[in-house]
């Protein structure tokens, strides 16, 4: 073979996998079947050989940068790919100026920006003109909620596309697509082949470049088991952004188990989030506020343990703090739920904000001097402690506002017995002048 041929032979055996195996055509696109299979978005706006602007929202490695690509080819559009990494003002004006030039030539401009979130507004601001006179079709690439991340304007003169993790059937069919071009069958048994799949973590680019970390570490004849894949790849970090989407998106998921009161679903999701490097006291806050949020009077008992955790991890620190952690996560899933007092709180705040300032009743006011004696501070308080069963039954609320229900407590846990200790209180009020 000549010299040159040789070394384009080594050039190209060095290139990434997952841009060997990039595909060629839409059609070659695996995971995304609800875009490019039939009937789907990109499918249908093909059809037309028309496409507007876009913003392809998912995760790491599901194809977002090949289906750009792969459109502008199908419909012949011009392709510009820019990244918001790197890319500043002056990058854009001369992405914008040679679309300009291919335009007045007839020529469509395909312009793919990769972490299209990473610009500021003023940046993103810049596109809406070229947008809107169709100088360019923008196709934006993001991992984060553009409704979170994008302005307005943006978004309004964009549809946008979600993609989907790959799904462990997708990412079978690459390692297969990669078997097939290498010639080579993976080294691995079966449990080992289901484990890489999942430390995949539904990235297509992941789960080829940890192949190829396989074939370099296996010896000849070697298959390599669970625990010795484990150690060839030394696991990959999952995907989790403690400051966007993955926090919140992980965050809500213990809460709402929590509050379901499934155990198993909650202390799944905290050993996920400690997994991916949350900040143990965070999580330590968050549980002290479901214990007073959503487990309430029903339980009172779940805010000590709940604040009994957070200060453990504090004295302990990881990793022995974790497990009170996880204690108190499976109490508080555990204990009857009431929201009662959160729901009270928020009507009497709304009481609060629409009543402005009104004094209480001169009754339950202190009268230290004479003027405020003879204004009738104190006039007529009964202490209840000196009254029959320690309750005298007087109103406190503002003369001009009158008695309100603010907390209705639930027939669960403590709360059910709190309920009919009220209703008594209730009842002797009524009988001795209250309201």
């Amino acid at each position: 073979m000549p010299e040159g041929g040789e070394a384009r032979e080594r050039a190209e055996a060095a290139r990434p996998l997952a841009d060997r195996l990039r595909p060629r055509r839409l059609a070659e696109v695996v995971g995304q079947e609800h875009l490019t299979g039939e009937g789907g978005a990109l499918t249908r706006m093909l059809a037309n050989k028309s496409l507007g602007s876009m913003i392809f929202w998912g995760p790491p490695g599901t194809g977002k940068t090949t289906v750009a690509r792969l459109l502008a080819s199908e419909v012949d559009y011009a392709f510009e790919q820019i990244s918001a990494i790197f890319s500043g003002v002056a990058d854009l004006k001369k992405v914008f100026e040679s679309a300009r030039l291919r335009r007045r030539s007839g020529r469509v401009t395909l312009l793919f920006v990769d972490e299209i979130h990473r610009f500021n507004r003023a940046q993103q601001d810049s596109f809406l003109p070229v947008m809107e006179d169709g100088t360019v079709v923008l196709v934006g690439a993001t991992t984060e909620n553009p409704s979170f991340e994008l302005n307005a304007a943006l978004l309004s003169r964009a549809r946008v596309l979600t993609f989907h993790a790959l799904a462990p059937d997708s990412l079978g069919r690459l390692l297969g697509r990669a078997e097939e071009a290498t010639g080579r069958a993976l080294p691995l048994d079966a449990a080992a082949r289901d484990l890489l799949l999942q430390l995949a973590d539904g990235d297509g680019r992941a789960v080829l470049t940890l192949a190829e970390e396989v074939w370099r570490a296996a010896k000849t004849d070697e298959v390599l088991g669970a625990q010795t894949l484990l150690d060839v790849v030394q696991r990959r970090a999952p995907i989790y952004d403690k400051g966007q989407d993955g926090h919140y998106n992980l965050i809500s998921a213990l809460h709402k188990a929590v509050r379901g009161s499934d155990v198993d679903a909650a202390l799944y999701w905290l050993a996920r989030m400690l997994d991916a490097g949350e900040n143990p006291l965070y999580l330590g806050r968050r549980l002290v506020r479901m214990a007073s949020e959503d487990v309430g009077l029903a339980d009172p008992r779940a805010l000590t343990v709940a604040l009994a955790a957070k200060d453990a991890y504090d004295y302990l620190g990881s990793p022995e703090g974790e497990l009170a952690l996880a204690e108190a996560t499976a109490y508080l899933a555990a204990a009857p739920k009431s929201n009662a007092v959160y729901v009270a709180y928020k009507a009497a705040m709304r009481a609060a904000k629409e009543h402005g300032s009104l004094l209480p009743p001169k009754h339950i006011l202190n009268a230290p001097t004479g003027l405020m004696k003879d204004e009738g501070y104190g006039a007529g308080y009964l202490y209840d402690h000196d009254q029959p069963d320690g309750f005298s039954g007087q109103d406190y609320f503002p003369e001009a506002m009158g008695r309100r229900r603010f907390y209705e407590p639930t027939g669960r846990g403590e709360e059910k017995r709190l309920g009919e200790h009220l209703a008594r209180l209730d009842r002797l009020r009524k009988e001795r002048g209250g309201q």
